[in-house]
């Protein structure tokens, strides 16, 4: 077995986890998403349960309707359910019961609508019909996190819900709780100009998509209180590790650094995984596992996995894909962004979460990086995002963007008038 050193885990990060496939001349330019769900009871609000317990079971629901539409039950290596879907991608639970949609890879962003609508639209009606909302918003805007337990109880979720809970509760909030809309791209031909990118437009992504000013009933004060959980989680594994001149030894120092949750306690502490590369041998499949409890804004994972939208509701799916192909997959809007945008920033991660696009800074950049956005998709051409789509994509950025709004503005105007 390999002695795994700093010097094997950046040579296995370049290799493996930033780098991605490459076809000749012509890059793939795939998109993939992962759209998540917290499935509360129609009537009142209270969470459901994973099986029948007082409130309508979630998986009882999940292999009726699946059953109909041919889906194939399994388990995920975590030993959860799992769906496999005819049209491709997967349904699966998050620790708090939160449904999950992956899909596969998709060659444009208009056969990656296609695939996300014919999957969540009849979803969310069948749920419906059986007094179940699959609510597309970034928290629990109902519940505390005392009434939505820790309902998957796979090993590594446990562990994690252990050492999160020594930080404080948005480890609880986060895991049982929080929902996002996940938007996977290649790396392709400029690997390190969509790395700076992605991670200097995650706080505008932050603003620009969010809906969760409210959570168990009460306004938070902040336009993502999701983003604020994040925030308040655990700074050694969350935000953007990103240093410009050395982005694989930057990430390397973040992974080193970072607790290795996984791993047993040493004198009652979690220990970071850089202490364990000195005190044990760690193997290449637990160095693995360790990269998976690392939760960036943008997480690179053979793939970039931009983590930072809020749950975006189904009409509006096309914005997020928009904003991260248009920017990332014409190489005109891709430099074009690279100068309008300032480097990766905490500082602003934390105001675009709690002000969101009321920060007129903040909404002046994001109004034109959603124009570069728009711009670029058009340069794409209507086999990769189809005008139909496009327009869809530039309703959203009319209606909220452009006028410094986000959903959750529409969601505090509504509490106001109940």
């Amino acid at each position: 077995m390999t002695t795994l050193t700093p010097a094997v885990l950046e040579t296995d990060l370049a290799a493996r986890v930033f780098a991605g496939p490459i076809s000749g001349s012509l890059t793939p330019r795939r998109l993939g998403a992962e759209v998540e769900f917290i499935p509360v009871e129609s009537l009142t609000g209270r969470r459901c349960g994973i099986e029948s317990e007082g409130v309508p079971g979630i998986l009882p629901f999940l292999r009726r309707y699946g059953g109909m539409q041919g889906w194939g039950e399994s388990r995920t290596s975590k030993g959860t359910p799992c769906f496999t879907l005819p049209a491709g991608g997967t349904v699966t639970f998050e620790p708090g019961g939160q449904v999950e949609y992956s899909s596969p890879p998709c060659r444009s962003a208009s056969a990656l609508l296609r695939l996300l609508r014919s999957v969540v639209f009849p979803l969310r009606a069948a749920a419906s019909g059986e007094g179940i909302d699959l609510l597309a918003v970034g928290i629990d805007p109902f519940n505390s996190a005392e009434a939505a337990p820790l309902l998957i109880h796979a090993k590594r979720y446990q562990r994690m819900a252990e050492y999160l809970s020594r930080l404080g509760p948005a480890g609880a909030q986060m895991m049982r709780q929080t929902a996002a809309f996940q938007v996977s791209v290649d790396f392709d031909d400029e690997p390190w100009l969509r790395w700076r990118v992605l991670n200097a437009a995650a706080p505008f992504v932050v603003a620009i998509f969010a809906n969760s000013p409210i959570y168990a009933g009460e306004r938070t004060g902040h336009q993502s209180a999701r983003a604020d959980v994040w925030r308040k989680l655990d700074p050694l594994r969350t935000g953007i590790p990103y240093e410009e001149r050395a982005p694989i030894q930057a990430y390397l120092q973040f992974a080193l650094g970072a607790p290795a949750i996984l791993f047993p306690t040493l004198d009652g502490e979690h220990r970071p995984f850089g202490e364990w590369l000195t005190r044990a041998n760690p193997s290449a499949e637990e160095w693995q596992d360790h990269l998976s409890t690392l939760f960036p804004e943008v997480r690179p994972r053979g793939h970039l996995e931009l983590r930072s939208a809020d749950a975006v509701a189904p009409e509006w799916y096309a914005a997020p894909l928009a904003l991260a192909a248009g920017i990332l997959y014409d190489s005109r809007a891709l430099r074009a962004a690279a100068d309008l945008l300032p480097l990766p920033d905490r500082g602003l991660l934390e105001r675009a979460g709690r002000l969101g696009l009321h920060d007129p800074a903040i909404a002046r950049t994001a109004a034109d990086l959603f124009e570069l956005a728009l711009s670029g998709c058009a340069g794409l051409g209507p086999r990769y995002f189809h005008p139909s789509d496009l327009e869809q994509a530039r309703a959203y950025f009319d209606h909220y963007t452009r006028r410094s709004r986000a959903p959750a503005d529409d969601i505090l105007q509504d509490a106001l008038a109940a």
